[in-house]
């Protein structure tokens, strides 16, 4: 068990991972330090650095790998615009798409004992699932036993509709669980703001185009305009979008969202400060994390790992298990996983 968990943080934005972790590590009874993060946007440098104490190293590709501290577990929410809805879908064509390779330039050299990574979506099926399947081999190249889920924000209580692909790893073969996904959600109400500055409120020719094709609603709601000019009505956010229109999200069809409305659906802190102007909240809230995700994700890594005192660790439950399935795989590929009666519980297996 570690009193004290040394974590890496790369592409660490305004700090969703950090916050995430320093959340899990209290549930826990352990304690977190973050001995190393990176951002090359100066922006949420300055922004993490009013956050947290510290401020992040520039471009992770002049950084070398020898130099970065010891560490238990790595975080990385790396870069989304190369399999974005947003973006151009480029993938490891795109420059930013190969900073991955950098991620796995520093497990190979440090070796922490587990990691978890974030992407949008849509990198599950980018390029016909080749690009995770790269990606997952590199990753065991690396020495880790790896997992992946889809997750949703809106199952762990936010409302926002915000789907994301978290892979973890680890170093050793291990018991992990993905977390459950069956939080109720936060009303709105919770979220917006009472006092909003007339700012913020769409141009009154926005307001009637909206109302022609939606009616108002009694409760708070988020319209959410698409590319094809179609208007959804729900009582969450769809998914905020560093690159997106700027009205494509309006609060009861009249308001776009705050800068701390649109933190607070990610799922920061009220205490979170924002040190910067609206266009540069708006895109920084847009390519970060929802919090309580990753909270709930890297807890379940940490009960894995054996570092907390208030969890039972029991590796040799697992072990034989993780063995079988290894053997299975070795001889007959991962299609006869289902003569493993306990192949549930193995969420990270030893791979072939």
């Amino acid at each position: 068990m570690n009193s004290l968990l040394r974590v890496v943080d790369l592409f660490c934005g305004i700090g969703g991972f950090r916050i995430a972790i320093e959340q899990a590590c209290a549930e826990s009874g352990i304690d977190a330090q973050c001995v190393f993060s990176c951002d090359i946007d100066e922006e949420c440098q300055n922004v993490y650095e009013a956050n947290f104490g510290e401020k992040p190293e520039g471009d992770i590709t002049n950084l070398s790998a020898e130099n970065i501290p010891d560490h238990d577990i790595l975080l990385a929410g790396f870069p989304c615009q190369p399999f974005s809805i947003i973006g151009k879908r480029k993938g490891f064509e795109d420059m930013r798409g190969t900073l991955f390779f950098d991620i796995a330039r520093i497990l190979r050299e440090k070796h922490p004992s587990a990691f978890v990574l974030e992407n949008v979506k849509l990198l599950v099926g980018h390029n016909k699932g080749r690009t995770l399947a790269r990606i997952l081999e590199t990753l065991r190249e690396c020495g880790y036993r790896v997992s992946y889920r889809v997750l949703n924000a809106l199952d762990f209580g936010l409302p926002q509709k915000r789907e994301r692909v978290f892979i973890i790893g680890f170093r050793r073969a291990c018991h992990f669980e993905w977390p459950s996904d069956d939080i109720p959600m936060k009303p709105l109400s919770d979220i917006l703001e009472k006092n909003v500055p007339e700012k913020y409120y769409a141009s009154e020719r926005i307001r009637k185009k909206r109302l022609k094709k939606c009616k108002p609603t009694k409760e708070p709601t988020i319209w959410h305009e698409n590319k094809s000019g179609h208007v959804s009505v729900n009582p969450f956010s769809c998914a905020l979008r560093a690159g997106a229109s700027y009205n494509y999200l309006l609060v009861n069809g009249k308001r776009r969202l705050t800068p701390r409305e649109m933190v607070r659906l990610q799922g920061f802190p009220d205490s979170f400060k924002i040190v910067c102007n609206d266009y540069q909240a708006r895109k920084q809230a847009g390519n970060s994390l929802p919090v309580p995700v990753a909270k709930d994700i890297i807890k379940n890594v940490i009960k894995a790992c054996g570092w907390s005192p208030l969890f039972n660790y029991e590796p040799s439950k697992y072990l034989s298990i993780d063995r079988q399935l290894h053997l299975l795989e070795k001889k007959h590929g991962y299609r006869k996983r289902s003569k493993i009666k306990n192949r549930r519980k193995v969420q990270a297996p030893i791979p072939a």
